[in-house]
């Protein structure tokens, strides 16, 4: 696989004095299975650099298949997976890290069996000092650094997701991929993490966030997509989604 440099993906999508430069992440045909049963039949997706783009969509609509492929834990049967306008389908996850692409998967993913300190300490070996790190996140989630000491597995449900959003943060990603951000969560703490998320894109970051309850997600999302039977069937300003589509694609609202 030869594929772009994590600077030039990080630089993909802007547009200076010449043309538009392709989207940092692009989808085009895309189909993956899970042994015989195919999931993803022909996605077509694209997330401007410093967009936030919400995928929307039932249970089994093909949301989180469609992060698997992209973070390389599921191989594209067909189609291209593109990164700043070169193909990495094919890419290890370990490959597609190094290049920016970064997931916070459903069900957060921290080490539950460390302290917050310990969970940030893993992601410095991109080189970034502890000291910057803490600093970045207990910027981000000053609640965190009253727990810094704590296990993870003991912090609420929105303070894990906090962590796995910062030490997500710390790999300085130019693609992040959540997965279900709000899953289990009250609605004050998912509004404060998707005011992070909106706070995060303007650092330039390009988000893909999976959601299958659409409300808080596409108030600070620049486009929506609607996946519906594993295909993209709407594409649109967030606005002109909840007017057009019923609870048949979004599922609950609330």
């Amino acid at each position: 696989m030869t594929g772009p440099t994590p600077g030039s993906v990080a630089r993909a999508g802007t547009v200076g004095g010449g043309p538009e430069r392709p989207p940092v992440l692009e989808l085009r045909q895309v189909r993956a299975a899970y042994g015989r049963i195919e999931v993803l039949r022909g996605v077509d997706l694209a997330v401007p650099e410093g967009a936030v783009v919400a995928l929307l969509g039932r249970n089994g609509a093909g949301k989180t298949t469609t992060l698997n492929v992209i973070s390389g834990q599921l191989p594209a049967t067909h189609g291209s997976v593109m990164l700043a306008g070169r193909r990495v389908d094919g890419a290890s996850a370990d490959q597609l890290a190094r290049l920016g692409v970064c997931t916070v998967p459903e069900g957060r993913g921290v080490f539950p069996n460390l302290t917050v300190h310990e969970n940030l300490r893993l992601f410095t070996y991109r080189g970034v000092a502890l000291d910057q790190v803490e600093a970045e996140t207990f910027a981000r989630f000053p609640r965190l650094q009253a727990r810094r000491k704590q296990l993870a597995g003991t912090l609420s449900g929105g303070e894990q997701q906090m962590l796995a959003l910062a030490r997500a943060l710390t790999t300085r990603p130019a693609v992040l991929l959540l997965d279900e951000l709000s899953m289990g969560l009250a609605p004050i703490v998912v509004e404060e993490l998707y005011a992070q998320v909106a706070k995060i894109a303007t650092e330039g970051i390009s988000v893909l966030v999976v959601e299958q309850f659409a409300r808080t997600v596409l108030a600070v999302a620049d486009l929506a997509a609607v996946m519906h039977h594993g295909a993209i069937h709407h594409v649109g300003r967030p606005d002109a989604i909840m007017d057009q589509l019923s609870d048949a694609y979004l599922g609950n609202l609330s």
